[in-house]
């Protein structure tokens, strides 16, 4: 699977972010705890220069625990600081400004010396598409502010957000990049719902998540799609899940669109499990 593009809201977005960038303090990069090598535009340190960061790993409870923490590690041996939140149910959220505080100490204390009077903390929040900026942005400013969806791509335009008296957010479009130069990181966004489905060959993605699954966690497939057996041929697999689900054609012929459906839509809905899908080099899956 080859996906090459990038739509002038893209583009957009990226000039956005490098225009605004000076206005801010600090940057919030937002990725899925699924998949935080993947779900990283490798443009955003390009675009960020030197400016502070925190990455914030999120949907940490549909990821496997274990590895997220390995992931925390990971970052912080390079000296980025990372924490792992759920920007639905608020874990973790009130850490996210005492981080972003500890990051900035130096730049507040020069400011104080120079007689600056004390002010909110600017941060802007950047991430690829439907990685949760706009949930995690209502969560933080306790109402609904910003737009949210469970499609990429609903974040229209930029807006400041105030956190309390403490912070200032400034939400960003999701930003993908010009290229997916390894087609692994495509399918990941691709099964964790980064890119819409629509530009897709979906049952190319629904195959992809049938041989992670048969290989890492074999039993949840067979639990959840009441399997009697995992064939080899991947075929077998469709025909028996759309079978077992009603996905049928006129003559019986199983509907394999139907079929990629339905495995996309629980895995990102979480019935088949916690599950991370990118593994650091301390474990190679």
């Amino acid at each position: 699977m080859t996906i090459q593009w990038f739509p002038g809201h893209m583009a957009k977005a990226r000039r956005q972010v490098t225009e605004k960038l000076k206005l801010v303090d600090i940057v919030f990069e937002l990725v899925d705890a699924r998949i935080p090598m993947s779900s990283r535009n490798p443009l955003i340190d390009e675009i960020i220069n030197q400016k502070p960061k925190l990455i914030l790993l999120n949907k940490a409870d549909m990821a496997d625990g274990n590895v997220t923490s390995q992931w925390i590690n990971y970052f912080e041996e390079r000296n980025i600081t990372a924490l792992a939140i759920n920007s639905q149910k608020g874990d973790n959220i009130n850490l996210i400004s005492k981080e972003a505080k500890s990051l900035l100490t130096k730049k507040l204390e020069r400011l104080q010396a120079k007689g600056v009077k004390p002010r909110a903390i600017r941060a802007m929040i950047v991430g690829v598409p439907n990685v949760g900026k706009s949930t995690l942005i209502n969560k933080l400013a306790k109402k609904n502010i910003a737009q949210t969806g469970d499609r990429p791509g609903i974040t229209k335009a930029q807006s400041w957000i105030k956190v309390g008296r403490e912070m200032e957010l400034l939400d960003t479009p999701g930003i993908l990049w010009p290229k997916f130069e390894d087609q692994e990181v495509g399918y990941k966004l691709a099964i964790t719902g980064a890119i819409k489905d629509e530009i897709l060959n979906i049952q190319d993605v629904a195959v992809y998540a049938l041989r992670y699954f048969m290989k890492n966690h074999p039993d949840r497939l067979k639990e959840r799609f009441h399997l009697t057996d995992l064939s080899e041929e991947i075929v077998d697999i469709f025909d028996e899940i759309g079978k077992n689900r009603g996905y049928l054609l006129s003559g019986g012929v199983v509907n394999y669109d139907k079929v990629s459906e339905a495995i996309l839509r629980e895995i990102r809905s979480g019935k088949l499990g916690r599950l991370t899908l990118d593994y650091t080099s301390f474990e190679n899956k």
